[in-house]
């Protein structure tokens, strides 16, 4: 028979976490988190066990934190609080707003974060995980469409039969880490050159949508 495996509340749980000698144990789950993150980065697999090792913390201990790997990938996950990417006072212009936040999502969040992301796509894309575990709504949390949608506002008053949520997941396809995974991985490009591209595609689509009478 194999070992059972001590389960734990969800990550950040007030049941755990923040109960009883908390900031300790927020000081343990950050060391795990941040173990995680080190693992992706150097494309390595990580598990809670691989995890706990890299952190010098016990097995049992790490999985009072964090019940199988699902849970600590969701943790590792880039938690990005900006409410907005444009900078203060923002340009009027709505391809000059995009251009600077699609700077800013590539670059700072896309390629900055792409192990991480990389790993959560790949959660995402897994059959439905069991109950309790982190699922794929877990880690779409609609950042960049949010970013997006802010670049574009000026469009609202200029193009009123414009629908600025479909044009902002439009240019959210073109430019995250699906599109990365793509130009990279299979179109073979280096990923300064994908970042082009993806910025490039972006603003296309926008000057698509901005020229015709009715788009799409």
């Amino acid at each position: 028979m194999g070992t059972s495996v001590p389960q734990a509340p969800s990550p950040g749980s007030a049941t755990y976490v923040d109960t009883g000698r908390s900031a300790q144990k927020r000081r343990t789950r950050d060391a795990l988190v941040t173990a995680a993150r080190q693992e992706l980065a150097h494309g390595r697999p990580v598990t809670v066990e691989s995890a706990a090792t890299a952190a010098g913390i016990s097995r049992t201990t790490a999985y009072r934190y964090f019940a199988n790997h699902r849970d600590l990938i969701a943790a590792a996950h880039p938690q990005i609080d900006l409410e907005s990417l444009l900078p203060t006072p923002a340009p009027a212009d709505p391809a000059e707003r995009l251009s600077l936040v699609m700077r800013a999502f590539i670059h700072d969040v896309t390629l900055a974060w792409e192990p991480q992301l990389r790993a959560a796509l790949h959660l995402a894309l897994a059959p439905p995980p069991e109950p309790g575990t982190a699922d794929a709504g877990t880690l779409r949390q609609g950042r960049g469409i949010r970013w997006i949608l802010q670049a574009l506002q000026p469009l609202a008053d200029t193009r009123l039969g414009l629908d600025l949520e479909l044009l902002a997941r439009a240019i959210r396809s073109a430019a995250g880490i699906e599109a990365l995974i793509w130009l990279t991985d299979v179109g073979g490009l280096p990923r300064e050159q994908a970042a082009t591209v993806m910025h490039a595609s972006a603003m296309a689509i926008l000057r698509d949508a901005t020229q015709r009478d009715t788009w799409p």
